[in-house]
């Protein structure tokens, strides 16, 4: 492995999840860990949006340990292990694959050729047939739905969405939740990340209410 602290890095991991290492990691699962994935990963989304390099840093380090992680758990599996080494081989022979246009000759015009190629690409390796292929459904409602939008454009479905909503009237659950589709939708429409828009949104309200 290139770079001798991602070794390090493989070592320690190996450390502690062996026999006579820590007991709180000798204890964890794939499943146990997951929350910490996420909290890890939308710290370094704090930090991204701070701008703050010194944060950045450290929560990809928090990033990547959980990556090392689940992989040292994997090593352990009786039928079907995998070791980091494994991850990393898959991750670069994949994105060999996916950019012929670096290393295969392919030419294209532009960056929006080199998505289509990715997702045309990607449907022909995974043997996907439904829209639905590959969608975490699991992910938060907003990226979801901007998922599945972004899904049916290229599978040429026609999605029912409501063209207007009225936010005037009573509040129940379908509603609240057509009105949010519609913007969305609205969104989608016109080129905007929904996702990014609130949280900017978000990030503005926060500094409104922050204690002077």
């Amino acid at each position: 492995m290139q770079g001798s602290q991602l070794q390090r890095l493989v070592e320690v991991m190996n450390t502690l999840r062996s026999p006579g290492g820590c007991p709180w990691d000798a204890e964890q699962t794939h499943e146990s860990l997951l929350k910490y994935l996420l909290e890890e990963s939308y710290e370094f989304v704090d930090a991204v949006q701070a701008d703050n390099r010194t944060d950045m840093r450290e929560e990809l380090g928090d990033v990547l340990l959980q990556v090392y992680f689940h992989a040292r758990m994997a090593q352990e599996h009786p039928t079907d292990p995998f070791s980091i080494e494994d991850v990393a081989q898959g991750i670069a022979d994949k994105l060999i694959r996916r950019h012929p246009h670096v290393f295969a000759g392919v030419e294209v015009r532009d960056s929006q050729e080199v998505l289509e190629n990715w997702e045309e690409l990607k449907k022909k390796e995974k043997g996907r047939t439904s829209p639905l292929d590959g969608v975490a459904m699991s992910q938060p409602a907003l990226p979801l739905i901007e998922k599945l939008l972004y899904r049916a454009e290229k599978y040429n479905v026609e999605v029912k969405t409501p063209d207007s909503v009225s936010i005037d009237g009573p509040a129940d659950e379908s509603a609240v939740g057509q009105a949010l589709v519609a913007v969305i939708a609205w969104a989608h429409a016109n080129g905007i990340d929904a996702e990014a828009a609130l949280r900017k949104e978000a990030m503005r309200i926060s500094q409104e209410i922050k204690p002077a």
